[in-house]
């Protein structure tokens, strides 16, 4: 389970819980360097050494065995990462709101809207609060606030500003996983929000060369959190493709 920039391991957990509750997956939850509870990288520490860090991470927890992977934003374009990594071992990829092209400027993105507003409940919250919820989120209700302040907000007032500005400079792969050839056969889920302004829902189109077993998924009414704001649609999603893989996995 691989979070993405600016927030931690939380984000994830809504979905985490779903899937061990399914009984065929054991979740382990990953915190990037300098974010959550783990101590930024000294040195070098972007985009290239964090892929390293997470190899190394992921060798010393799965011990040969098959795994599966889920990520959301930065964090699912590092899955991408370790899918070429680990082509031998693993079973699935689930992309939630994944980067395609680590740098903004060459991603397709469409305008921020918001669908639900709720200028109230933003008026009751502190104002770096209300202005950290309402930059991304579509929805705006009571029940989203308190996903996203259970979830999403700790990791973000917890996050290493200085390790963020290191990530910055270095924030590349080279080459993009895009950008290779090898098919990966195993089932891919990708999720996107169609109000996502931060890593669009077209560029994923482009992964089917890599992902030949893939299933693209544009969520209405749903932002770049799009698992906060359309929680029960992300839910059957993330449902179809733990089955697929569970069939993949015991191939059927």
């Amino acid at each position: 389970m691989i979070h993405g920039n600016g927030v931690d391991h939380r984000i994830l957990k809504p979905l985490g819980d779903r899937l061990e509750a399914i009984g065929w997956f054991q979740s382990h939850y990953v915190d990037l360097p300098g974010f959550g509870d783990c101590p930024a990288l000294e040195g070098k520490a972007g985009l290239p050494e964090l892929a390293h860090w997470l190899e190394n991470r992921i060798r010393s927890t799965h011990n040969g065995r098959p795994f599966a992977l889920l990520g959301n934003s930065l964090g699912g374009l590092l899955c991408q990462e370790m899918a070429d990594r680990f082509s031998d071992v693993v079973q699935g990829i689930f992309l939630l709101a994944t980067a395609v092209f680590p740098q903004a400027e060459a991603r397709t993105l469409p305008q921020h809207e918001v669908h639900v507003e709720d200028p109230t409940l933003l008026a009751s919250l502190p104002q770096r609060d209300a202005n950290l919820f309402a930059e991304f989120a579509v929805i705006q209700s009571e029940a989203t606030w308190n996903d996203y302040s259970q979830w999403v907000l700790p990791g973000l007032k917890a996050a290493n500003l200085r390790a963020m500005a290191q990530l910055s400079r270095r924030y590349y792969l080279d080459p993009l996983p895009i950008d290779r050839h090898p098919e990966l056969l195993v089932p891919v889920s990708i999720v996107s929000g169609h109000q996502d302004n931060v890593t669009g829902f077209e560029d994923q189109t482009l992964l089917i060369k890599r992902y030949p077993n893939a299933q693209l998924s544009v969520i209405e009414s749903a932002g770049h959190n799009v698992h906060i704001d359309q929680p029960v649609a992300v839910g059957n999603k993330l449902l179809d493709w733990a089955n697929d893989v569970h069939r993949f996995y015991s191939g059927q």
